[in-house]
């Protein structure tokens, strides 16, 4: 908490305006945010924790909690595309510090479930002659696409849209933003990113070295007309390629910490806590560079 305090402290200003009530400040109600996610709970959990635990309210100054249709609105605000991404930037920086290049990183999406039903209710039985059943949602749901740093698992850019969709047009994006923020070498992707209009984009725009299987289309032996997608079949950088993984490391991190389920219900309240997500994510990292930091000097 204290570590979101900080960032926010660092980016955000203390009031949205000289004349607002100013009982709370900006950077307040976004730890107030980063903790709902912690503790996995909505706004009214939150704001009955912080009663009961006042030492905490006492670290980051607040004098009195939130209501909960506070941080509500808070959020509603605080998680534009504005100020979220410069929030972000605030924690790419802080994690990126030491090293002005990110010699390799990655591209992937995930969905997010939008309901609390059990998975039971979903299952359908394949056929009737065998025993056996698939799980099976049809339903539109949340969908994250995120660029994350492989050496730290960082998250450096992070595009929202709605699945069930395909990836290869979600590529430019999530690049476009990483690219501003960072110096990035090599770039991984799997084969629902591949096409040659982003093996363009990443190398003649943004000067960023891919490695994405080229297996669009239908089978063949022939080799792809486009040259970057050629390459990818003559001379395909298999071990480093094998370090995909890790963006599904980051996925698998995000979920088991912060839960699989969003608690919004719309499609814009959705993308504002996948945002949260994604923020709380690279605090986190950060408070754990800390702790290893303060062992590593603390012990003899």
């Amino acid at each position: 908490m204290i570590t979101a305090y900080k960032t926010a402290q660092s980016v955000l200003p203390d009031y949205w305006h000289k004349f607002s009530p100013q009982k709370f400040t900006l950077p307040q109600l976004f730890a107030c945010l980063v903790l709902r996610v912690i503790l996995k709970t909505d706004y009214r959990g939150v704001a009955i924790f912080l009663k009961d635990c006042t030492d905490l309210c006492n670290v980051i100054g607040l004098k009195t909690v939130p209501h909960f249709t506070t941080l509500h609105k808070a959020s509603q605000r605080l998680l534009r595309n504005k100020f979220a991404d410069k929030l972000l930037v605030s924690t790419i920086k802080r994690l990126t510090k030491d090293k002005d290049i990110i010699a390799l990183a990655a591209i992937d999406s995930t969905g997010f479930d939008s309901n609390y039903v059990s998975r039971y209710f979903v299952r359908r039985r394949r056929s009737k002659l065998l025993d056996l059943w698939e799980d099976t949602i049809y339903k539109r749901f949340p969908k994250l696409a995120i660029i994350c740093d492989c050496s730290n698992h960082a998250i450096l850019s992070a595009m929202t849209t709605r699945g069930p969709s395909v990836d290869v047009n979600q590529f430019c994006q999530p690049l476009e933003s990483a690219a501003d923020r960072v110096e990035i070498e090599h770039l991984l992707a799997d084969a629902g990113y591949d096409s040659e209009k982003n093996h363009e984009y990443a190398r003649e725009t943004c000067n960023i070295e891919t490695t994405i299987p080229a297996k669009a289309g239908r089978p063949t032996k022939k080799l792809p007309k486009g040259k970057y997608r050629k390459e990818m079949q003559t001379d395909f950088k298999e071990e480093i390629y094998g370090q995909r993984w890790q963006v599904e490391t980051v996925f698998s991190m995000i979920k088991r910490n912060f839960g699989s389920a969003l608690r919004a219900r719309n499609i814009e309240s959705q993308a504002r806590e996948m945002l949260l997500l994604v923020l709380t994510h690279n605090i986190a990292i950060i408070q754990l560079v800390k702790e290893l930091f303060y062992r590593a000097v603390l012990t003899p």
